[in-house]
């Protein structure tokens, strides 16, 4: 196909979409399960995390949406809320989060992108623009992180294919005027051996720095980092963990042996003919072996000693992981 008629299908494609979006969001409204609010008298609005009101790292939270009717009646947006309210028909402005078209709000992963910020959302209704609401949400660090790097899990092996079946033997003839013999039938074939599992990989090794962030309430700067990578962690101690892993890869499984082909059966006549013998089922494959943990080594700043509790270390088959302590200048 060539690109022309590529970008041509694509685009019928979008267009049909998007028709049979905006029948579906009519004929939900003419249902009374949606409503517009460009033609829904509306006095407040509000905004709230039913989940909590803080976020952390890496972390999402719905958002939900009240508007509220010259009435008294209120009206939820939809998804979390479980409402009436499109979330087409408003419009969302976020700083520190972002928030998606279904309002979902989400923070990045990477502290440093949010580390002494508060996320704010702002909701305005096009339709009503007198009308808008501030959400405020604060950020927490008291959560479990995990940071992993193990090592690749080795290739499963390929299972032995079936043996084919012995085909039967030729009828004779049971005439006792003319007899004549049943043919043999023919041997099955034998199943495939199946493949070894491969050796999992060995894990990396691991560097872990921590230090203590200055302010009235302590938190652990953390900085994780091999094979070139580095994550870095914000951990309230107070509630809070970190857990870092560098186990040996899985080992792949063997393949499974195939099934011996069924020997065939002999013809009918006098005599009848001989069945074929089956063929043998193939050797299954052995597992691989497991890999290595990758050695972990931990450098902390003296002041992180009272919270060495909240650093947890998982690096299974390998070397004892190493505590050093030493001055740690800030991560960031």
């Amino acid at each position: 196909m060539s690109t022309f008629r590529s970008r041509a299908f694509l685009s019928i494609l979008t267009t049909a979409s998007l028709l049979s979006l905006s029948a579906c969001t009519k004929l939900q409204v003419k249902m009374g399960m949606k409503v517009y609010l460009a033609k829904t008298p509306i006095t407040a609005i509000a905004a709230s995390l039913p989940q909590g009101p803080a976020i952390a790292p890496g972390g999402k939270s719905p958002l939900v949406v009240v508007v509220t009717q010259p009435d008294g009646k209120t009206l939820q947006t939809e998804g979390k809320g479980g409402g009436k309210v499109m979330w087409k028909d408003l419009k969302v402005t976020a700083t520190v989060v972002a928030v998606n078209a279904k309002g979902i709000v989400t923070l990045p992963k990477d502290p440093r992108i949010s580390d002494g910020k508060a996320g704010h959302v702002t909701i305005t209704v096009p339709s009503h623009p007198d009308l808008h609401a501030d959400l405020d949400i604060p950020l927490r660090y008291d959560i479990k992180y995990v940071a992993t790097f193990d090592g690749t899990k080795g290739m499963d092996g390929i299972n032995g294919s079936d043996g084919m079946n012995g085909s039967s033997g030729s009828p004779g003839s049971t005439d006792p005027n003319n007899p004549s013999p049943g043919g043999n039938g023919g041997n099955g074939t034998d199943g495939g051996n199946g493949g070894d599992g491969g050796n999992g990989g060995d894990a990396p090794p691991v560097q872990v720095r921590v230090t203590v962030q200055p302010g009235s309430h302590p938190l652990l700067q953390v900085s994780v980092s091999a094979s070139g990578h580095q994550k870095f962690y914000l951990v309230d101690p107070q509630g809070g963990s970190i857990t870092v892993h560098a186990d040996g890869g899985a080992a792949g499984q063997g393949g499974r042996g195939g099934r011996g082909g069924s020997g065939g059966s002999g013809g009918t006549g006098t005599p009848n003919g001989s069945s074929g013998t089956s063929g043998s089922d193939g050797r299954n494959g052995f597992d691989g072996q497991p890999g290595r943990g990758g050695s972990i080594t931990v450098t902390y700043d003296p002041q992180v000693q009272p919270y060495l509790a909240v650093i947890h270390l998982s690096n299974s088959s390998g070397p004892k992981p190493v505590f050093t302590e030493q001055t740690v200048a800030p991560l960031w």
